[in-house]
């Protein structure tokens, strides 16, 4: 498996803070939502696109996926790595995926959206994120006519994004304020600032491994640096409290964790069956014990990869072939055991 940027385990805050995620959505002028679009229209879109990458130079690093080109398990794979929605996974007719060398940026087409510009970095980075998506929007605006309205801003499918079209993220690592069982209060106070709360996979997903993503919930009438600046500030906040209940379990027993995380990685080296949810917990035990310096030897970029690595696509790409359940428990436990040996 190729390792994208944001799985370093490096950039600002590290120890709570996974990644930091920018997308712009974007439409064409004159050409209908891909929902209401014809086949035809799908497809005016992806050559317009094919046809600026053709000639625009700029676009040198970056390589077009169509989609439809794809086995259903490649499209799940790139689900995995955060690179496309399960969504367009899903609705893949005409539909592609622009990705630079690195998979820090990444443009859908056809999404939701004619144009869903992604990048993913490493670590508490929102204005570095920023900066590099709103670049690659500009290199686009320049060649293709946006659908905008000098009242409601940018024109989109969901209403939640009309303006600026702009959504934000982070992914979190929260165990501290999972296991002193404050994390379900701070979460609630989180939505009632107009912030979202979702799983590991966005809108839907479960929250599995004490990692939960936290984004802006709507676009219009706010401006970006307000959207940047209010999703940053309540995620330092949350990084100070995850802090503060981390030294209040090491104050209760610093033994416990030391248990804790050593039993996680013991179970994770020796177990011959590890189902997704067992696992997502083994990672979060062990990472937290990397981060308060239980353990040695094992890097946060091992972990993020294994926490891709043990999803269902990247498995059974690995394998070469489906996999029913029990398959995968006994093959997501022999990928660990490597992976941790190698790594």
């Amino acid at each position: 498996m190729i390792a994208s940027k944001w799985m370093e385990g490096t950039g600002p805050e590290p120890e709570v803070v996974i990644s930091s995620r920018v997308r712009l959505a974007r439409n064409l002028k004159d050409l209908p939502f891909p929902s209401l679009a014809s086949d035809s229209q799908r497809e005016a879109v992806l050559n317009k696109v094919e046809e600026l990458l053709a000639r625009d130079k700029e676009f040198s690093s970056f390589s077009i996926l169509k989609l439809h080109d794809i086995s259903s398990l490649q499209r799940q794979v790139l689900v995995e790595k955060h690179l496309i929605s399960p969504h367009i996974a899903k609705e893949y007719r005409h539909a592609a995926l622009l990705l630079r060398e690195d998979e820090v940026i990444s443009i859908m087409v056809n999404e939701e959206d004619h144009l869903r510009i992604q990048c993913l970095l490493p670590g508490l980075q929102l204005d570095r994120c920023w900066e590099e998506a709103s670049l690659w929007d500009d290199h686009l605006e320049r060649n293709l006519d946006y659908a905008f309205d000098e009242n409601l801003g940018y024109l989109t499918a969901c209403p939640t994004n009309v303006g600026t079209g702009l959504r934000v993220s982070v992914m979190l690592h929260l165990p501290g304020l999972a296991l002193t069982r404050q994390i379900n209060r701070l979460l609630s106070a989180v939505t009632q600032v107009g912030l979202c709360i979702r799983g590991l996979y966005g809108e839907g997903s479960d929250i599995v491994g004490n990692l939960v993503q936290v984004s802006n919930q709507v676009t219009l009438g706010q401006g970006e640096e307000e959207i940047l600046h209010n999703l940053s500030s309540v995620t330092r906040q949350l990084i100070l409290q995850e802090q503060k209940a981390r030294q209040v379990l090491l104050n209760q027993g610093r033994e416990k964790l030391e248990d804790r995380a050593g039993r996680a990685l013991g179970i994770l080296k020796h177990a011959r069956l590890i189902n997704f949810k067992e696992m997502m917990q083994l990672l979060s035990d062990i990472r937290l014990g990397v981060d308060l310096k239980f353990l040695d030897g094992i890097s946060r970029q091992t972990l993020n990869e294994l926490m891709v690595l043990a999803r269902p696509g990247c498995l059974q790409l690995l394998k070469g072939k489906e996999l029913n359940s029990y398959e995968r428990d006994l093959e997501r436990a022999i990928q660990a055991q490597k992976y941790l040996k190698t790594n």
